[in-house]
């Protein structure tokens, strides 16, 4: 069993940064691929990112793509969102996800385990 805690979100400007943070517990969390998803208001939950266990691979959205990265500390069991260049579209709630075979996955459907989500909010 695997509890996901998101936190980091906030109200930022247009052009900031933000780094979200994603705590696992959970002994085997390094053997885990982590997603972050994150759903707007009035919208489907999408694909941001994922890492695979290990860190070597990482996915993006096109959306999001050099502005946002991925990144993982297993001996922290977290999972990091760095967000760049920050814009109005980006603001949604943000869900960590944890997926049992450790590799790249896009789907929704794919994961096993989600946190609760972080508000992250882009003004103009």
């Amino acid at each position: 069993q695997v509890q996901l805690v998101e936190s980091g979100g906030g109200l930022e400007q247009a052009g900031t940064s933000l780094r979200l943070s994603c705590a696992a517990s959970g002994s085997i969390f390094s053997r885990y691929a982590v997603g972050w998803f994150r759903q707007a208001p009035g919208k489907e939950r999408e694909f941001v990112a994922a890492i695979t266990w290990n860190g070597d691979s990482t996915y993006y959205a096109d959306s999001v793509k050099g502005r946002f990265t991925i990144s993982r500390d297993n001996a922290k069991k977290t999972v990091y969102l760095q967000m760049n260049s920050l814009k109005p579209e980006d603001t949604a709630v943000y869900y960590c996800a944890a997926e049992r075979s450790g590799g790249l996955r896009v789907g929704i459907h794919q994961y096993d385990y989600w946190g609760q989500g972080t508000q992250v909010t882009v003004s103009s």
